[in-house]
């Protein structure tokens, strides 16, 4: 038993430290790519392609990876992967044209797809009563969001934003080192070798699969969106520099992921479905007040005009991404309890195809985002369209969920006649 546990501890811990800095590399370009769009005039939605372009291939990948995982196991998937990653990390350094970025960012984004094979990896390693709280403290590994935010800019300070890449690199090849001689595998955590790749992908008949993939779209793939972009917001509406306008974009990063082993615990105590509809309905009332753009209003009075301005400001902002962070990191354990209670024994697909549409949400938005400011000039239209998305979520809940739920408690109450009567 002591040794059980301490390989619990050991695939815990060393996937969380892995996960964290697969992730900050995942999201390098949130501040990397500040200076290369002043050197290269680059426009917003040419930003926003450039940093979200490491999630497209990080979001791609999660599906295979993680059924990968459920037939080979974690640990010499998790370890490739990030061998993989190194070489195109460090030639980032060399880039010298936008082109250059956008397809060594490709090969870098690989490194987002750890998250099936890590999550697949430690679900696997402990019992259901305590699978949401693994979850959740490996996914706090989304912390490394934050930690490009003091990091990054602390060596583009030191020397040049090419050192980001070099240093990276190094980072990446030392962590692979330790996960694989620290961690241990279990081959009956590995699927039947008479499993094919046809029935491991019935489960994505499953409307409850996309369901999951909606939920996850905004609490994980929103959070990526917002995490690359936060940080350019701070220097467009707020005018700070590089170095404060990354330290309080990590209000934002890291509550979104330290504090998903909290919502593992949550979900443990109180079942994923309540918990999922709280984040949804207060994401909802966050993202409303970011959404309203700085206005002024002027209204003529029989003392004369008298302006009014109205929005955010820098403080108040803050405090209301930190909340948003908070819930967001709550949600992204509570649909993964989803998954665990539902599909234990072929988690590392659906967690592949769950953590595919949070990736592709995570991609896409950003992208999104720049091209509405390029259309509408409004910054606080990236929050309008995020809106959106939650309110469709929350509908999407009602009537699948707990409309249903709603139904069957009042079926419950109704008394049976008696057959003797």
């Amino acid at each position: 038993m002591a040794k059980l546990n301490m390989q619990q501890g050991l695939v815990l811990g060393m996937s969380t430290v892995a996960f964290t800095i697969c992730f900050m590399i995942w999201m390098m370009f949130a501040v990397l790519g500040v200076p290369i769009k002043e050197i290269f005039q680059l426009n917003e939605t040419q930003f926003g392609l450039l940093a979200a372009t490491p999630v497209l291939t990080g979001s791609l990948v999660r599906l295979p990876l993680g059924m990968l995982t459920d037939k080979f196991g974690g640990r010499i998937v998790f370890f490739m992967l990030m061998l993989i990653c190194v070489l195109p990390i460090y030639l980032i350094s060399e880039a010298t044209a936008y082109w250059h970025f956008l397809v060594l960012g490709l090969f870098v984004g690989l490194a987002g797809g750890s998250f099936s094979v890590g999550i697949a990896y430690v679900a696997k390693w402990f019992d259901k009563s305590n699978q949401g709280l693994a979850m959740g403290i490996f996914g706090a590994g989304n912390a490394g969001s934050a930690l490009t935010k003091f990091i990054a800019p602390a060596i583009i300070a030191a020397g040049s934003w090419q050192m980001v890449p070099k240093v990276y690199s190094a980072i990446m090849f030392i962590t692979a080192l330790l996960f694989w001689f620290l961690t241990s595998e279990n081959k009956a955590h590995r699927v039947a070798s008479t499993v094919t790749l046809k029935s491991q992908l019935q489960a994505l008949k499953d409307p409850a699969v996309w369901r999951y993939c909606q939920y996850y779209s905004i609490v994980f793939g929103g959070y990526v969106a917002l995490a690359l972009w936060m940080t350019k917001y701070y220097v467009s509406e707020y005018g700070f520099d590089l170095k404060h306008a990354a330290f309080l974009a990590a209000a934002f990063s890291i509550p979104g992921g330290v504090l998903r082993a909290v919502g593992g615990y949550f979900s443990d105590k109180f079942g994923a479905h309540t918990i999922t509809w709280w984040v949804l309905w207060i994401s909802l009332v966050c993202l409303f007040f970011l959404s309203y753009p700085q206005s002024s209003i002027t209204i003529q009075t029989i003392g004369g005009p008298v302006t009014f301005h109205m929005g955010l400001d820098a403080t108040t902002f803050t405090i209301v991404m930190f909340t948003l962070g908070v819930v967001f990191a709550i949600g992204k354990a509570s649909v993964f309890k989803y998954i665990s209670d539902d599909y234990p024994q072929n988690i590392g697909v659906i967690s592949g195809v769950v953590g595919l549409a949070g990736g592709l949400g995570g991609f896409l938005m950003p992208i999104m985002f720049g091209a509405l400011v390029d259309l509408t000039g409004i910054r606080s239209s990236a929050f309008m369209l995020m809106f959106g998305v939650v309110w469709v979520s929350l509908m999407w809940m009602y009537w699948t969920e707990v409309r249903p739920m709603d139904k069957a408690r009042e079926l419950s109450r109704v008394p049976r006649a008696d057959p003797m009567e």
